[in-house]
């Protein structure tokens, strides 16, 4: 699980099986993601084989990120995250906001 653990992995993954991306692009894809952060998930995701980080001999340096072969097999089940995130949103949604209750209000002691 925690291959694709963690608050940026999935999201990470989601990104990169729809293709190849450079750092800056999966930055702005994902804004809420610290440069840091985004950093330490991509090295984690590379060491686990999930994807590949690939370097261009080029001034600046050029480096894209690509999902592996082992990642596309977890696809299936990334979808299966989403769809259940989104049928658990709807209803959050749909419950009606409950009276915070406290037993010791109201009582004079």
């Amino acid at each position: 699980m925690s291959v694709i653990g963690g608050l940026w992995k999935p999201t990470i993954l989601v990104n990169l099986l729809m293709g190849k991306k450079r750092f800056m692009e999966l930055s702005r894809l994902i804004p809420d993601a610290t440069q840091r952060v985004l950093t330490q998930q991509l090295r984690e995701l590379e060491a686990d084989g999930m994807i590949t980080r690939q370097v261009f001999p080029e001034v600046p340096p050029r480096v894209e990120y690509q999902a592996t072969d082992l990642a596309r097999l977890v696809a299936p089940i990334l979808g299966s995250l989403r769809d259940w995130g989104d049928q658990f949103r709807a209803n959050q949604q749909r419950m009606e906001e409950l009276e915070p209750y406290c037993p010791a209000e109201g009582t004079d002691a």
